[in-house]
């Protein structure tokens, strides 16, 4: 075939979309190194994110809206298991968090802290949530607040579903469908946007961040990495009486690489459903559990908010009893849960967990400000580890309710 722009197109869409993005990444982590001037190629990166972030409220709203209208009995239970899914897994991943601390003590040189805004104790993560949960549905969508718009979109959906006809009900399916389309557009998109994120990470954060940091970094990392390799395909056997691997590491490569790039399980939500789909997973289900899973699916979250607190106790000599450990792994699963509803995400949330050891606020705050200076890594496995378990436990859940009827 002679070359041409109609068959260099064609083979590139003969590849599979991970290849693609792999090439991508590559690509961006080769210009950032070579040519760190092409600031041109950050406008793929920031478009790609924007688009992201733009669609998923408004499909998740029509998505949701259509799939109660047209769900069966069984979707109740099966979202019922995702969601013991999700808070399971969340408080499993505190007490791992806690034991590799022990194991692994780390020690931290407290600077000056960021001036974010913390939530003062427990209380104040849970109003937050109950807040969000009954904004207006107009501000929950500008504003992506997922549990607003879940929570609007469930009551119209069941308001729709006792008072509309057949055609209405087409209508709400026939604009999900649509935007589920233009979804697909965007993603097809990825690994222009991936390269212009690796660029930029390269070109701003360079591997300076490692020089005083590292010890706890690889803390972070290897406590998330066991933690997902470890424990979650023990939680996902039990239930799907299935070797988990092959589906885990799907979610990971489908769904992980995106989210460690964009940092952002929001935007993760159109390659979430996307690879749902691909999945054969049930719409009906799946279009509630992703963004639910946005919101509360917080493992990684869970990780960070005890690992940090655990170095800022270590690092003073205070002694912690079993009992206070295992209040902490608590404490920090319920504060995850709440995370992204707190300007800041998991990090902020580390001061109210530092309070249960009588730590003081302005030191907590230093704590914070270590995060934001490893946020660049850091977040990106939280977040990729958060949204690739959402599709996860959602398809261990779907099997396993397909085993039981079976």
């Amino acid at each position: 075939m002679p070359f041409s722009p109609k068959s260099v197109l064609k083979k590139w869409n003969s590849l599979s979309l991970v290849i693609r993005i792999l090439i991508g990444l590559l690509l961006g982590a080769l210009c950032g190194m070579l040519f760190p001037g092409a600031v041109f190629l950050k406008f793929f990166g920031t478009m790609f994110v924007g688009a992201l972030k733009g669609i998923a409220p408004v499909l998740v709203f029509f998505l949701v809206v259509a799939s109660v209208i047209n769900a069966k009995s069984y979707i109740g239970k099966t979202i019922g298991k995702i969601i013991f899914l999700y808070m399971l897994s969340t408080v499993l991943a505190g007490f791992v968090a806690v034991a590799a601390s022990f194991v692994f003590p780390v020690s931290i040189t407290l600077d000056a802290g960021d001036s974010h805004a913390a939530p003062g104790d427990l209380s104040d993560v849970i109003m937050n949530l109950f807040a969000n949960l009954i904004e207006n549905p107009v501000s929950a969508v500008a504003n992506a607040n997922y549990i607003g718009i879940l929570f609007w979109a469930v009551l119209l959906a069941l308001a729709l579903k006792k008072f509309s006809d057949e055609t209405t009900k087409s209508v709400f399916t026939s604009i999900s469908d649509a935007l589920t389309s233009v979804v697909r557009w965007i993603i097809a998109f990825a690994p222009f946007g991936i390269m212009g994120l690796v660029f930029t990470t390269v070109t701003e954060n360079g591997l300076s961040v490692f020089a005083e940091y590292g010890q706890l970094l690889a803390l972070l990392v290897g406590t998330m990495v066991c933690f997902e390799l470890v424990a979650v395909p023990v939680i996902v056997v039990i239930y799907t009486h299935r070797n988990p691997y092959p589906l885990l590491f799907r979610c990971l490569r489908e769904s992980g690489i995106t989210a460690f790039f964009t940092r952002s399980s929001a935007a993760n939500i159109p390659v979430n459903l996307t690879l749902c789909e691909r999945l054969g997973l049930d719409r009906n289900v799946y279009s509630v559990s992703i963004p639910l899973g946005a919101t509360v699916n917080m493992n990684g979250a869970a990780v960070v908010i005890t690992i940090m607190t655990m170095a800022a106790v270590h690092t003073l000599g205070i002694e912690v009893t079993f009992p206070s450990a295992l209040l902490l792994s608590i404490v920090a699963a319920i504060s995850a849960c709440g995370a992204s509803g707190v300007a800041g995400g998991s990090l902020l949330l580390i001061p109210l967990a530092c309070s249960l050891f009588g730590i003081d606020n302005d030191i907590a705050m230093q704590v914070v400000g270590v995060g934001f200076i490893i946020g660049v890594i850091q977040d990106s496995v939280e977040t990729a580890i958060n949204s690739s378990n959402d599709v996860l436990f959602t398809a261990a859940a779907e099997i396993s309710e397909k085993n039981r009827n079976s």
